[in-house]
């Protein structure tokens, strides 16, 4: 054990509210201040790590990483249709990171009932489709048969369900515009709820073979072929692989149309607000380094202060400024672990508190979530704990140049 780290550590140990000191106030504050400027940076990670996993899930749950598509889908998904011919579909599944293909058929309808109308975006899913996310989503009744062809069942949002009055069991007319208008009755079978107005106020969820048949559409053609990757991350090294294979297989005339768009594209607003969020984090870690950083140097001065006598006996001795500077900045890191160790246990309780109670509510409308999400990463906490405990020792190196100032035969006679 070094000479600096032993004194510093004696120091420390002497710290108690049975021995009053003029510095036990500063020191409570310097602790509190790094204590609380932890806890909010730890806090500040795991809820925007939350939201942008919880987030990026839903849309990734309710459509795919990449989507091969006719841009004029976007606007009206009946009207465009891409080939997905056997030969396009087995290409794109053996590209690199490709986990799972889907067709998807589209179409535009309104769904009416005795007092009210709504204009929606019917989707017809597949067999194979993943539909764990969905099932997730799932309030009351069930998911609809997605292997049944004769199938009338739709499964509608909460969101839509409050707007038409309609409940599960309910039988409701839907009405498609082509050349002549044509009516469809359908069962409503289940009631989802992903707190996504994009997708609860847009879609009503059905089997395939429905959208086909109202389409007159054959199992080659398409909306939409969702492209789903091992994880989202892989989508600057794929996408553009498959814009490649797209041109390279786009010869026939009803195939020139096929284009890749990415999750991030498609849905670039959102994407857009989680990136801002970042920056709101950045500023928050900032200013909470900040505050840690003012708190332990003010503590420090008075630290310095306090024990000018002890320096200037120090100095008798033979202790150099270097090995005295060491004492106090051994001294202020032990400090700095109390308040690091008491941010890190206030702000993993709480953490804790609200991923397993949810006691903060949030408007699902505006933040797509109804509670706080929390995401707990334990390589980010401990990388603020390191950060913030670096950043402040560094802080200190300046001020503690003030030893240098103080004179031996001075400082003993100071009372």
């Amino acid at each position: 054990m070094s000479f600096s780290f032993f004194v510093a550590r004696r120091f420390f140990q002497n710290i108690s509210p049975d021995k009053p000191r003029s510095s036990n106030p500063s020191i409570t504050i310097a602790t509190a201040g790094v204590a609380i400027g932890l806890a909010v940076m730890i806090i500040t990670i795991s809820v925007i790590a939350g939201f942008k996993s919880e987030i990026s899930k839903k849309i990734e749950g309710f459509g795919s990483h990449i989507e091969v598509l006719d841009l004029g889908t976007l606007t009206a998904p009946d009207g465009f249709p891409i080939r997905t011919d056997s030969a396009f579909i087995a290409a794109v599944s053996h590209l690199p990171n490709v986990a799972h293909t889907d067709r998807v058929v589209q179409k535009m309808g309104i769904i009416k009932t005795n007092t009210d109308f709504k204009g929606i975006t019917f989707k017809g899913l597949p067999a194979t489709y993943d539909t764990t996310f969905i099932a997730s989503c799932l309030v009351e009744g069930r998911l609809p048969r997605w292997q049944d062809t004769d199938s009338n069942d739709i499964l509608i949002s909460r969101l839509q369900a409050d707007e038409l009055g309609l409940k599960v069991g309910d039988r409701v007319f839907s009405y498609f515009f082509e050349e002549s208008i044509k009516t469809r009755r359908f069962t409503i079978c289940g009631i989802y709820c992903s707190n996504m107005n994009i997708f609860d106020n847009n879609y009503v969820l059905t089997p395939i073979s429905t959208i086909e048949r109202l389409n007159h559409w054959d199992n080659t053609q398409a909306s939409v072929l969702e492209v789903r990757l091992h994880d989202i991350d892989q989508i600057p090294q794929t996408l553009p692989a498959l814009r490649r294979l797209c041109e390279q297989m786009n010869t026939a005339p009803d195939t020139k149309s096929r284009q890749p768009l990415s999750i991030k594209e498609h849905y670039a607003q959102v994407f857009a607000w989680l990136n801002l969020l970042d920056v709101n984090m950045v500023v928050i870690l900032c200013l909470m380094v900040a505050v840690s950083g003012f708190t332990m140097v003010s503590g420090l001065f008075i630290l310095i202060l306090e024990r000018t006598q002890t320096i200037g006996v120090l100095k008798a001795l033979g202790a150099g400024n270097t090995r005295i500077r060491a004492i106090f900045l051994h001294f202020a890191a032990l400090i700095t672990l109390r308040g690091l160790l008491i941010g890190d246990v206030l702000a993993l309780a709480l953490l804790m508190a609200e991923k397993h109670w949810g006691f903060i509510h949030l408007n699902a409308s505006t933040y797509y979530v109804d509670t706080v999400p929390i995401l707990l990463d334990p390589i980010a906490i401990v990388a603020v704990n390191v950060g913030t405990l670096v950043i402040t020792i560094l802080a200190l190196v300046a001020p503690s140049y003030m030893i240098s100032r103080i004179q031996p035969a001075k400082a003993i006679r100071f009372e």
